[in-house]
C-alpha cells in the first residue's frame, strides 16, 4: 500500500509541475504578445476607437491573466510543499529519510519566488511601455 501512496504523491508532484509550467508560460507569452501589439497601437499615432478598444482589452487581459497566474503559482508552491512534506514523513516512517535532503524545500521556494517575479515584471513591462509610448 505504501508504494501506491508513494506513486500517487510522485504523480501529483509531476502534475503540479506541468500545471505550474502552463501558468508561467501562458502569462509570459501573453505579456510579450501584448507588449508587441499595444506598443504598435500606441506608437502608430492612429487614435481611432477600434485601436483604443484593442489597447485597453489587452491591458485588462494582461491584468487578469497575470493575477490568475500569480494565484496559480502560489497555490502550486503550497501544494508542492504539502506533497513533499508528506513524502518526507513517509520516508522518515520507512527509515529512508537520509536519502532526501530537506533543504530542497528552500530551493523550491526560491524557484517559485523567481517564477512569480518573472511573471510580475513581464506583466508590468507589458503594461508600462505601451502606456509610455502614448505620450
Amino acid at each position: 500500500m505504501i508504494e501506491k501512496v508513494h506513486t500517487h504523491i510522485i504523480e501529483e508532484l509531476q502534475q503540479n509541475t506541468r500545471t505550474d509550467i502552463i501558468f508561467i508560460l501562458t502569462a509570459i507569452l501573453l505579456n510579450l504578445i501584448t507588449l508587441g501589439i499595444n506598443s504598435g497601437v500606441a506608437s502608430s499615432g492612429d487614435r481611432n476607437s477600434t485601436n483604443w478598444i484593442v489597447f485597453f482589452t489587452f491591458i485588462v487581459l494582461v491584468i487578469v491573466i497575470n493575477f490568475v497566474a500569480e494565484i496559480g503559482i502560489l497555490k502550486g508552491r503550497e501544494t508542492r510543499q504539502k506533497l513533499i512534506n508528506g513524502l518526507l514523513k513517509m520516508y522518515k516512517d520507512q527509515g529512508v529519510d537520509g536519502y532526501y535532503d530537506p533543504s530542497l524545500l528552500s530551493n523550491y521556494n526560491l524557484r517559485y519566488n523567481l517564477f512569480l517575479l518573472v511573471v510580475l515584471v513581464s506583466g508590468l513591462v507589458a503594461l508600462i511601455i505601451p502606456i509610455a509610448l502614448l505620450r
